[in-house]
């Protein structure tokens, strides 16, 4: 298979739902999943379209509660396009994998140019064979524009071709079989018509949002065409064409759609602004041109060359994050889906998988994560007053958010093993504000971004700080701070055994990312201008008494160890071991561990077995040598061995339930026992290529994983930190990923060149009036011109 192609062979309706969402297109505005045109929602297809930053809210009934969830909505189906031959009015007669048989079918993804081509041969009751080939794409270039090519090749007769080119608006929120008891039916107002003799529109709103919805499509044929007629109901715009074709010979369908919606900026009606701009896209040749460019300019300024078959999977990777976040996305205000566009898991939500996704953006797309640091910026009081809420000061920023900042974690989740409905904790996950903290300090480091910092940055950055300093209670016991009542990143436990309350306490790796944030808040705050941080302290009334407390919690939170290693929470060493093997014999896959043992009338809170890296994510966040002057200052010797000791322990304690998992432990693995790091770093990179979930993909591709692999190439593998206005460098070699190469954007320098090779490091700077890059090796400082290149011998490991 070509490295930039992504192709699957015959039709397997078991496996449709996992390639619709690999083969999903987007451009950061929307994405449409790579259904079959002709296939409408059931059982193996789910053809679904959504928009960035558009949610709706619902009420349910649920095992006897009112809940209330918001959804990214699946928005109109532009893509629905279905024909038939021998024209005879009957409804089955439409040519699909259930109606007719499919001979031949093929899906290729272009990762270059941005495409999806089809190629499907169908023979009816009658026996005719009808070749159709489909290219489509979301414009990359015109972020409003999608479009559809479908050439129809009679192969064994001549006749009549039935085309039918529609925009679907009876669809729902049906894509994951968990949520189907849930209120999926967001879309109202649903109206059609026509604009003009090619065009059909439709337009809608969301039910509680009320987001104006509009859609045009524009279809055209190059070839006979003898009647065309529209076909309009109350939920479905459609255009029929009756197409002659003589055996041998193609004919040409092609279909361009507009999307707006009322979020949009520079518009007064989404569905005025959707014809127009249909009305005047050029023909799909010309589109596919400038899309190519588009996705070529993309490429250039992102791309990591990596040799072999994980060279290919991080292409793949890289092109569902760009779909997902593009240069369009600088425009909106909008989060980190951890699903990417490509499906309704999770409804769309952003967790703290920005975490992971923004420090390969920060290096390759800045302007990208300013605005997804905006997107919490402007949800920065409604943080505040959940931080009120429970009797806090500060920040406290959502577990799970969509359009406006308010908590969207769910009060109950099913487990599908024993189907019962349980009561969902995962709220109490409260270091996504330190992911948010992070994720402002290592933009700002990358970019240099100093207004972001001493601006908004600051005053997210106080905020979460103030947080964790009212979250901290002193401990006379102790002599230390102490963080009751959370729940880590682990998520299977998320209370003491037998407790009447949910929470643990000490949570290491929340203690530690708190210490971390007030310690950089202070820094930030000493750095500001005088003028800029008078203004901030009278605005946020913030006194030296209070920064004086800071210090101290800074550096006298508990991080508990047990056993000669860290505890990832207070008491865990006193679980009970689980028999892995017996449960491994038992069930096979027990990724999820915490839906087996409740199924068996258990809980995992009994048990040292965790779901993901926990304590681990501090190797994955902080150097070594950070995270040794981090565990210094709380004042803790943090040795080789006892970091070395901890990763061993909870290696064979974790049951990977998240595709995040593996990336960390491949990650922290590399910078201490390479031997067996390479086993997590593939299935970071195949977590969804092989589904290694159980059926999650289909639900929309895990996007923090995919970014992180990236990143696991970009600063994992070499060490790369952008701190004190330097590039540090300390590279690791991995065998199994031993030479490669990317360029990246580093503080006004565009397209610095690293290329690692084993024992030597290449730097290369463009031309440019700009200052010379640093870059800092554990041995040596090296200052790089631009329009220069250097080659470094490295330092053995």
């Amino acid at each position: 298979m070509p490295d930039w192609t992504w192709e699957y062979e015959g039709y397997d309706p078991d496996a449709e739902r996992l390639r619709e969402s690999l083969c999903t297109l987007g451009n950061g505005y929307f994405a449409t999943r790579g259904a079959a045109p002709e296939c409408a929602a059931d059982s193996v297809h789910y053809p679904a379209t959504f928009a960035a930053g558009c949610y709706n809210r619902l009420t349910s009934e649920v095992a006897g509660r009112l809940v209330e969830n918001e959804d990214m909505v699946n928005l109109p189906n532009w893509l629905s396009l279905r024909f038939r031959t021998g024209v005879d009015g009957d409804p089955a007669s439409w040519l699909t994998p259930r109606t007719a048989t499919l001979i031949d079918h093929r899906l290729s993804l272009d990762l270059r140019s941005g495409t999806l081509e089809r190629h499907v041969r169908y023979e009816d009751a009658e026996g005719r064979r009808t070749l159709v080939r489909q290219l489509r794409l979301v414009h990359m270039a015109h972020p409003h524009l999608a479009a559809l090519r479908t050439e129809f090749t009679a192969e064994n007769w001549s006749g009549d071709l039935d085309v039918e080119a529609a925009i679907d608006g009876a669809v729902t929120n049906a894509g994951v079989a968990r949520y189907r008891q849930l209120n999926g039916d967001h879309l109202t107002h649903v109206h059609t018509g026509s604009a003009a003799a090619d065009t059909v529109w439709l337009r809608c709103r969301t039910s509680t949002s009320d987001i104006r919805i509009g859609m045009a499509a524009r279809t055209t044929v190059d070839g006979p065409l003898t009647q065309t007629s529209d076909h309009h109901s109350d939920r479905r715009a459609a255009q029929l064409l009756h197409l002659p074709l003589l055996q041998g010979d193609t004919t040409t369908v092609d279909k361009t759609v507009a999307l707006h919606t009322s979020r949009d900026p520079a518009i007064s009606d989404p569905l005025r602004a959707a014809v127009d701009r249909v009305g005047r896209a050029p023909g799909f040749d010309a589109l596919l041109s400038s899309h190519r460019t588009a996705w070529r300019q993309l490429w250039r300024g992102a791309a990591l060359d990596v040799a072999g078959d994980a060279g290919r999977i991080l292409r793949l990777h890289l092109f569902h994050v760009l779909q997902t976040l593009s240069p369009h996305t600088a425009d909106l205000d909008v989060g980190v889906p951890a699903r990417g566009l490509h499906g309704e898991a999770y409804r769309g939500h952003v967790f703290w998988d920005e975490l992971f996704v923004l420090p390969y953006l920060n290096l390759h797309f800045p302007e990208v994560s300013r605005a997804l640091l905006r997107y919490r910026h402007r949800r920065l009081e409604q943080a505040c007053i959940a931080a009120r809420d429970i009797g806090r000061t500060g920040a406290l920023y959502p577990w799970q958010s969509g359009s406006d900042g308010r908590e969207e974690t769910q009060q109950l989740h099913l487990n599908p093993h024993s189907g019962r409905w349980l009561p969902d904790h995962s709220r109490l996950q409260h270091h996504v504000g330190s992911a948010v903290a992070y994720n402002v300090w290592q933009y700002c480091e990358a970019s240099g971004d100093t207004e972001f910092l001493h601006t908004k940055g600051a005053e997210m950055l106080l905020q979460i700080a103030r947080f964790w300093a009212s979250s901290a209670a002193y401990d006379e016991s102790l002599g230390r701070y102490r963080i009751r009542g959370v729940v880590g990143p682990d998520e299977y436990h998320d209370a003491y055994p037998d407790a009447k309350e949910p929470g643990l306490d000490d949570n290491a790796y929340t203690n530690v990312t708190a210490a971390w944030v007030l310690t950089r808040t202070l820094d930030v705050l000493r750095a500001l201008p005088e003028p800029r941080r008078r203004e901030l302290f009278e605005r946020t009334v913030l006194d030296k008494g209070e920064l004086d407390r800071w210090e101290d919690i800074s550096r006298k939170l508990r991080v508990p160890f047990h056993a000669g290693v860290i505890s990832q929470f207070d008491g865990y060493g006193d679980l009970a071991e689980l028999n892995w093997d017996a449960y491994k014999a038992r069930y096979g896959d027990i990724r999820r561990l915490d839906r087996i043992l409740e199924a068996e009338g258990d809980t995992v809170n009994r048990y040292q077995a965790s779901k993901q890296a926990d304590v681990l994510m501090l190797g994955y966040l902080f150097s070594p040598g950070e995270l040794r002057e981090l565990f210094r200052r709380l004042g803790h010797d943090l040795d080789e061995q006892t970091w070395s000791r901890t990763v061993n322990y909870y290696l064979q304690r974790t049951s990977h339930g998240s595709t995040l998992s593996g990336l960390v432990h491949g990650w922290v693995l590399a910078r201490v026992r390479r031997a067996g790091a390479w086993k997590f770093c593939r299935e970071a990179l195949e977590g969804d290529i092989a589904d290694l979930q159980g059926g999650t993909t289909g639900e929309g591709i895990h996007l923090g994983a995919m970014a992180g692999t990236l990143d696991l190439v970009q600063r994992g593998l070499t060490g790369l930190e952008t701190r004190a206005g330097a590039l540090w460098l300390d590279p690791v070699p991995l065998p199994e990923l031993s030479e490669y190469s990317f360029a990246l954007r580093y503080r006004g320098h565009w397209g610095v060149r690293l290329r690692m090779r084993p024992g030597q490091l290449e730097v290369g700077v463009p031309p440019s009036d700009r200052s010379p890059i640093t870059i800092e090796l554990p041995d040596r400082a090296v200052s790089v011109e631009p329009g220069e290149s250097c080659r470094l011998t490295l330092r053995d490991h």
